[in-house]
């Protein structure tokens, strides 16, 4: 049985163990074609061969930038891995002059995009880029080369003894991808990760996922450019799990239907959505109906794992899951039995709630320094505690840090940042990577975070505020979509809302309220304001009175990727956000 120590070995692996129908699954022109393991890894050899035509050395880096995930993709990783070069996967979200920084920082000979939009965005800076060769494209696309050229180049299977001879002398310790982090200030980073960092992270972390080995199918929508969701497809690959790919963000509603999947991950932004549109339809029942579907709601905001309510709740939890969370597993496809989350803090109540309907989502914590996973919830064997990031994964090891920072060492720490040794240096000290956020261990070895240590300010008053741990509670309100906390060195904490536009003019509708029609006007509507302003005095109990936002301003904008609000993995661009609404600052402060 091939033994995995680079990651072109868990399609081998999977080949020898089970040569799927349904390895990996894409949706063209309305169907779903399904790739075998055994075709994957027939067009992975024929696109190495086809880049030895190419003249691509070992180091070479190539770039992927794709607007959804493919079959294509997973097919160029091992192609591009295999031969000894380097794989770039690149944010399509980001600016044209990101794509360009990126492609001459990192050096990529070619580039595969996936579709019109993003190889106009390319060719919008191509001037600037000089070592750049050539570009393919996924889609068919008048004016560039398609990718189908290299299958075709590669057909000829006279040069597979080289690609075999190149793939025996790739080793475990050498890079294998350079993934630039958005980060919320500044250049992009390249972190350098190792076939070693993510092989050990992908062992070590998937015996928390509870796979039935090639009977499981998951949906893929997660960017799988970054590497949360690449180790999952890895996990995915080693357990024989079908891979369906969903075609975008905004049909994932009818993939899920189509697919039925029994796993997929998440951002928390996403679980927040699908939770609000389900009250916002538990809103629109009347009578017998709502006061059911809120008694049920109430319950799963109660829920503790493992029983620990005791026989009365499990009873009625019984009653819930028939009655009324029946219908939310069908609404996800019906055979969902597990959702992981990471990139971002998960708000408890909906830890709980899902739970409680039977789909439980298990939160890990990790950065893409860290290949990316440290520790994980699981279900099984007492592992799963609600507030918690679980218990840290096997071959890992954390400690905190005089500051309550918590530093990681392992086989997943990165080699470091490509091309800046000095910070490198700055962020791995005696081994151990400063993860940046802030965090603790209880007694029963679970991890929980509590803010991001650049985050965390000052009042003038000398206390100390940390603004996630505000913002994640101001979220839980219907009403609000986006919340930034400020005030370092100011008086009080204050902050920015982004109102929920979409469930406020669904309430001024219930209410009979005209607020307008605009995202200024309904902004600026004083009976908006107002409620608004109920919600977060609401909130704010839970805070000591140094914490509580005492004033805050709406803004009249959608927060977005594109906006520059929010890093592609919807965190807070913070600099940017108060750049930009600096008059509303002067406003709260002056």
């Amino acid at each position: 049985m091939t033994k995995i120590t680079r990651l072109f070995d868990f399609a081998y692996y999977q080949l020898e163990k089970n040569n799927m129908p349904h390895c990996l699954v894409t949706k063209y022109d309305g169907q779903w074609v399904s790739t075998s393991t055994q075709e994957y890894i027939d067009k992975a050899n024929a696109v190495s061969r086809a880049l030895l035509r190419l003249n691509i050395q070992k180091n070479d880096k190539i770039a992927i930038i794709s607007s959804n995930n493919r079959t294509e993709w997973n097919i160029m990783d091992v192609g591009v891995l295999q031969i000894g070069a380097q794989t770039v996967p690149i944010y399509p979200t980001i600016s044209a002059e990101d794509y360009a920084y990126i492609l001459n920082h990192s050096e990529s000979k070619y580039c595969f995009v996936s579709d019109d939009v993003v190889y106009q965005k390319l060719m919008s800076v191509k001037n600037e880029i000089p070592l750049l060769e050539d570009i393919y494209s996924f889609n068919e696309i008048a004016g560039c080369k398609n990718w189908k050229t290299l299958l075709d180049l590669g057909e000829d299977q006279s040069n597979q003894d080289v690609v075999e001879d190149r793939k025996n002398n790739v080793k475990p310790e050498e890079l294998a991808t350079i993934i630039y982090t958005s980060g919320t200030t500044g250049k992009p980073k390249g972190v350098m990760l190792s076939h070693n960092n993510i092989v050990s992270n992908v062992l070590d972390s998937s015996p928390r996922i509870p796979f039935e080995e090639g009977t499981s199918v998951a949906l893929s929508f997660l960017p799988i450019c970054h590497i949360f969701e690449r180790v999952i497809l890895y996990i995915y690959q080693y357990y024989s799990v079908s891979i369906y790919f969903a075609e975008s963000i905004e049909k994932l509603s009818d993939n899920i239907k189509e697919v039925k999947p029994t796993v997929f991950s998440v951002v928390p932004r996403l679980l927040e959505k699908v939770y609000d549109k389900i009250i916002a339809k538990g809103e629109d029942l009347t009578g017998i109906k709502k006061k059911l579907f809120f008694w049920a709601i109430d319950l799963g905001l109660r829920y503790e794992p493992y029983g620990a309510n005791g026989w009365w709740y499990e009873f009625q939890l019984k009653i819930a899951r028939k009655l009324i969370f029946s219908k939310w597993q069908e609404g996800l496809g019906g055979n969902l039995n597990v959702m992981v989350s990471g990139s971002a803090a998960l708000q408890h109540r909906l830890i709980r709630v899902f739970a409680a309907a039977g789909m439980p989502v298990m939160e890990g914590y990790g950065l893409t320094e860290t290949s990316p996973v440290i520790s994980v919830n699981d279900q099984r064997n007492g592992g799963f505690k609600v507030g918690t990031v679980g218990r840290v994964i096997n071959n890992v090891e954390v400690k905190i840090a005089a500051d309550g920072e918590i530093l990681c060492k392992g086989p997943n720490v990165m080699m470091g940042y490509y091309k800046d040794q000095q910070l490198t240096d700055e962020v791995i000290k005696d081994g151990y990577f400063h993860t940046g956020d802030i965090g603790e261990v209880d007694k029963d070895g679970f991890l929980r975070i509590t803010d991001r240590k650049k985050e965390m300010f000052k009042t003038s008053g000398g206390k100390y505020i940390a603004p996630q741990l505000i913002e994640n509670a101001m979220k839980q309100s219907l009403f609000i979509e986006q919340i930034m906390v400020i005030g370092d060195g100011e008086k009080m904490p204050a902050a920015f809302i982004q109102p929920s536009f979409d469930f406020i003019q669904e309430w001024a509708k219930r209410k009979s309220l005209n607020i307008g029609t605009t995202h200024a006007e309904i902004a600026s509507n004083p009976e908006v304001i107002a409620r608004i302003e109920k919600e977060v005095e609401t909130i704010n109990e839970k805070f000591g009175n140094w914490e509580k936002i005492k004033r805050f301003e709406l803004t009249p904008d959608i927060w977005s990727i594109d906006g520059g609000h929010l890093t592609p993995t919807l965190k807070l661009k913070r600099k940017i956000v108060m750049e930009k609404y600096k008059d509303l600052y002067q406003k709260i402060y002056n």
